[in-house]
């Protein structure tokens, strides 16, 4: 697995068990080119991509995770062929009937964030039996994004900002989250599969600071011990918010009042 990242930083400490990141994000990548490397039908890719989900989440909740958000299918894949599309559509459905009870089992609450007035009233039953059904998880809570942008999230989210008062960042994450488009606690960790060097508008605002771990391997062939890895990775971080490295921040600077960074002082 080969890795890239973001600036180097720490000065904030991780809120997940032996020091793991609080909100994993991962850009679940390559499917398609797995399954056209082996002459395979693309729709075979992407269901070997939904065994690689299920062992993923598995192995994040036993490291500690306390949100996971996986990037299933963005605003901009309806471009795609009708066919794969509805293949999606059918594979999303499909998982959501089966992984539901998984997750309820191991305590995992899950969500779909995104829009929802695209989706065929079968997949959009489907989410909400399976919301439903998990709602008491509370061991992780896993997000998959599904016809989803973080452009059109954010605005979104401007409409549930409270009405006559100062917009702030905590405010617009907490918008985010009314709006189903997400939300808080911000991304610690944002890893990229497949080999692209790009965020490819997922979750702007909630990945501002994340440190970005990018990876050659297609989705498919992932497992936990390329997800260890990405944690060791990410552990190595030195996180410094736009402080400096060792330093104690300023009061009322860089640092909020529930250990979170307000980012004030990024100017280099």
């Amino acid at each position: 697995m080969r890795e890239t990242g973001g600036d180097s930083a720490g000065a904030r400490p991780r809120s997940g068990v032996d020091g793991a990141p609080r909100h994993v994000a991962v850009i679940m990548d390559g499917n398609g080119r797995w399954a056209t490397r082996r002459g395979l039908p693309r729709a075979v890719g992407h269901r070997a991509g939904a065994k690689t989900v299920s062992r993923v989440v598995e192995a994040a909740r036993r490291r500690g995770i306390g949100t996971l958000t996986l990037f299933a299918f963005s605003a901009d894949n309806w471009r795609r062929p009708e066919a794969e599309v509805e293949a999606l559509m059918g594979l999303f459905e499909r998982y959501l009937a089966h992984e539901a009870r998984r997750c309820a089992q191991n305590g995992i609450r899950l969500r779909v964030i995104g829009r929802r007035d695209r989706l065929s009233l079968a997949l959009v039953r489907a989410i909400e039996a399976a919301e439903a059904f998990t709602a008491s998880g509370e061991a992780m809570e896993l997000r998959i994004a599904v016809d989803y942008s973080g452009r059109e999230a954010i605005l979104g989210a401007i409409a549930h900002l409270p009405p006559a008062a100062t917009p702030t960042r905590e405010a617009l994450l907490d918008a985010l989250a009314r709006a189903g488009q997400g939300g808080a606690p911000e991304v610690d960790l944002l890893v990229r599969t497949g080999g692209e060097h790009r965020i490819s508008d997922f979750l702007l605002w909630e990945a501002a600071y994340a440190e970005i771990f990018f990876t050659d391997r297609f989705w498919p062939d992932v497992g936990a011990g390329d997800l260890d890895e990405a944690l060791a990775w990410f552990a190595g971080r030195e996180r410094r918010f736009g402080g400096l490295p060792s330093a104690t921040p300023p009061e009322g600077s860089a640092v909020g009042p529930d250990g979170g960074e307000t980012r004030e002082a990024d100017a280099a």
